[in-house]
């Protein structure tokens, strides 16, 4: 999440339903709290080296917090049917494949930003902020964070690009990262009120979230977490699939076709970054009439 401004509840949340055996509903109150807790640390980070646009997260969050008090009062309402736990999952696999989308859309931008922006210059927080899209944004997303507590990360990373493709990746992070707080506070609230919330759970995951979430935010201006993101790609297909239904055999197949393609890509990008061994161009010291007079 540091690194990239993606996959925090986008992984925790159907593993701690698929690995870990919690409830669906414990594990989106859970997470929702965590998360609240662990992405300040990250933002604070970008907000030590200037890279969170204060004008795109103040817009963002007019939409978001009222969202996801919304989407927490159809969770709430969902708590009280029978089926509960099956409609929560099915929730988390089809939000789970827009965000894989979200993240497939946003990487063939950025390759396509890359080729015709050319040498223009990235934009930074000075940057003129289109306020209804925004508000639109944060609303839609907050609905389905209370929900499922998925989405904050590749979602509005995604559509920021599309509306931004000169913003400079850092500050997009940085403003993703910074503007899921306030969201995620007023939904940990709202899902605390529920009783939902698993302690052991969100103590152990901010035992491990916020140490990797710093380092993340702190590499992140080095790295630009290019083949980590395909890798999450793969997790989130095999994780979607299982949760919507599919059988263990193929969610499997997936991850381990999906992991193979990384892995060739990993191993690709190192041979071609690898320097190349050139031939000595010196002259022999021996000289050339040491040679010819071996028989």
């Amino acid at each position: 999440m540091g690194l990239t401004g993606m996959g925090g509840a986008a992984l925790v949340t159907p593993m701690l339903v698929l690995v870990f055996g919690i409830p669906p509903a414990a594990a989106v109150s859970s997470d929702v709290v965590a998360a609240a807790i662990m992405k300040p640390v990250g933002a604070a980070v970008h907000i030590r080296n200037n890279s969170v646009h204060w004008g795109l997260v103040g817009w963002l969050s007019l939409g978001s917090i009222p969202g996801v008090l919304v989407g927490t009062l159809i969770f709430a309402n969902v708590l009280a049917t029978s089926g509960a736990d099956t409609t929560i999952r099915t929730w988390i696999g089809v939000v789970l494949i827009i965000a894989l989308c979200a993240m497939l859309l946003k990487t063939y931008l950025t390759a396509r930003s890359s080729k015709l922006l050319g040498e223009q210059e990235l934009i930074g927080t000075s940057m003129p902020v289109k306020i209804v899209p925004a508000v639109a944004l944060g609303l839609v997303v907050g609905l389905i964070v209370g929900m499922t507590s998925v989405g904050s990360g590749s979602l509005v990373v995604t559509v920021l690009l599309l509306m931004y493709p000169l913003l400079r990746p850092s500050v997009l992070v940085g403003t993703d990262l910074t503007a899921a707080v306030p969201m995620l506070i007023a939904g940990a609230i709202a899902h605390a009120g529920l009783g939902q919330i698993d302690v052991a759970v969100v103590v152990s995951l901010l035992i491990g979230q916020l140490p990797g979430v710093y380092l993340g935010a702190r590499l992140s201006s080095r790295y630009d977490g290019r083949l980590l993101r395909y890798l999450l790609m793969v997790v989130l297909a095999t994780t979607a699939i299982k949760l919507l239904g599919a059988p263990s055999i193929v969610a499997g197949t997936i991850a381990i076709v999906g992991v193979l393609i990384v892995g060739g890509m990993i191993l690709h990008e190192r041979v071609r970054s690898t320097p190349q061994c050139e031939p000595s161009s010196a002259p022999n010291p021996a000289g050339p009439s040491t040679l010819s007079g071996k028989k």
